[in-house]
């Protein structure tokens, strides 16, 4: 299958935005029953992530932390002005390979996946990589 790509537009500075239902529509779009879904953010200052998608807490609680963790401001070298949103793509990470059972994600009951934007509001891209089992 050729690469699916899907565009998210985050509306504020850091946010995590559930893409689990756009996901889902690709791997049913697919008809590819069994295998896995590769998804790829093609950007330095963004992330993708698996995590608990019934307590919104928990997104809040990851933002508040990840910004203790990293402050925007530390006297980093970076002269763009934007290290902090480098270091959490970097610690957060830019893939996640999902399996795909029955036509389905097979993700756990409280499990979602979340674009993660570091450095907005933009408009990003998340690029789909859906192979079926040999």
């Amino acid at each position: 299958m050729k690469t699916k790509t899907l565009t998210v537009s985050s509306e504020r500075h850091t946010e995590m935005i559930d893409i689990s239902a756009d996901i889902r529509a690709a791997v049913a779009e697919s008809g590819v029953k069994n295998g896995i879904c590769l998804v790829f953010v093609p950007h330095t200052t963004a992330a993708v992530t698996v995590n608990e998608n019934a307590d919104p807490d928990v997104k809040s609680d990851i933002i508040k932390e990840l910004a203790e963790i990293v402050p925007w401001e530390d006297n980093y070298r970076h002269r763009e002005g934007n290290a902090a949103a480098h270091l959490k793509s970097s610690l957060v990470g830019c893939a996640q390979s999902l399996i795909i059972e029955d036509g389905d994600l097979l993700l756990g009951t409280w499990q979602g996946v979340y674009f993660c934007e570091y450095d907005g509001p933009r408009r990003r891209r998340v690029l789909l990589k859906i192979v079926a089992d040999a």
